[in-house]
């Protein structure tokens, strides 16, 4: 890779989170995680209480990118056409004209996913994982540029359908943004005392662009010894006992593509060890299904992911 396009990619990552944190204050880190998942062509999982800041987040990033933006709200009688589309007979031409669906769209945000039943939330499946959907038997690809930024509730449970192992592999990552420090919550209340900042967010980086961030991004070197260490992580979770589903091959795709985008984003053309540990629990954790021992026991999959990259060597 030209040293002229990692510097490229790195401005595009500075313009964009500078941007992003002029509306989302004291989440840097997050933002730093939400634009790698874009750049590596993944989708987000967000789930955090309400009040949070993900759906500004969403919104932000996409008047940034001066994307469409499409938000769906996931309630019990959401059906599979309200997000794909549907086709209507027209009586005066006499045929049948597709109405598309908000999934038409650069980026979308799929709000309280998991209100939404388990019929719907597949619609979302073949459209996250292939870019394209299927209506009435017929194919439809998606823009070039799709992102999908999914939200949910972990605090209500009542009137949720809790998202398949199937759905929860799409998800690159999952982050939750939590409360910020006292100090950036009254710096908020200030700025948003007439209006809110997001209306005055500009774009800074345009389509193309974006999508030249993705192919730099592929680009990235990943040495051998650093793709086995990937693996390794991720197939060590399919081996400790109490976890009944481990992390699948799709886990260790994200991973590798995440840490790529993290080392364009610090200004590198290859990828180190900690990139892949900085974000390894994010990528992996989520994906797990652990036994109710091992929940009783008070361990999480996030503490497992911890446990594992303390215990697999890392390259030299």
């Amino acid at each position: 890779m030209e040293k002229s396009d990692i510097l490229f990619a790195h401005e595009l990552f500075m313009r964009l989170s500078d941007n992003i944190e002029t509306v989302i204050k004291g989440q840097k880190e997050n933002i730093r995680y939400i634009l790698a998942g874009f750049a590596g062509g993944g989708h987000i999982l967000l789930e955090d209480n309400p009040g949070t800041g993900k759906t500004t987040l969403a919104k932000a990033l996409a008047k940034s990118l001066d994307a469409r933006f499409k938000r769906i709200q996931f309630t019990p009688d959401l059906l599979p056409s309200d997000i794909l589309g549907v086709s209507i007979f027209d009586p005066e031409k006499k045929e049948f004209r597709l109405h598309k669906g908000p999934v038409f769209t650069h980026i979308l945000l799929a709000d309280e996913i998991n209100r939404a039943s388990p019929r719907t939330q597949s619609a979302l499946l073949e459209a996250m994982a292939e870019g394209q959907v299927s209506i009435d038997g017929n194919l439809m690809n998606l823009e070039a540029l799709f992102f999908v930024i999914a939200t949910q509730n972990p605090i209500e449970s009542r009137g949720t359908y809790p998202l398949p192992e199937s759905q929860m592999d799409r998800f690159a990552m999952q982050l939750e943004l939590g409360y910020v420090t006292n100090e950036t919550e009254a710096l908020m209340i200030s700025e948003q005392s007439q209006t809110h900042p997001i209306h005055s967010v500009l774009p800074c980086v345009n389509l193309e662009e974006g999508l030249k961030l993705r192919q730099l991004t592929g680009e990235v070197f990943v040495s051998k010894e650093l793709k086995d260490y990937i693996v390794a992580l991720v197939t060590a979770t399919r081996e400790k006992p109490g976890v009944l589903l481990g992390a699948s091959p799709r886990a260790s795709i994200a991973l590798m593509k995440t840490a790529q985008a993290l080392a364009l984003f610090d200004k590198a053309d290859f990828v180190r060890p900690d990139h892949i540990q900085e974000i390894a629990t994010r990528v992996i954790a989520h994906r797990l299904v652990l036994d109710h021992g091992l929940k009783f026991s008070g361990v999480s999959a996030r503490s497992l992911v911890d446990e594992i990259l303390k215990s697999i060597p890392v390259p030299v």
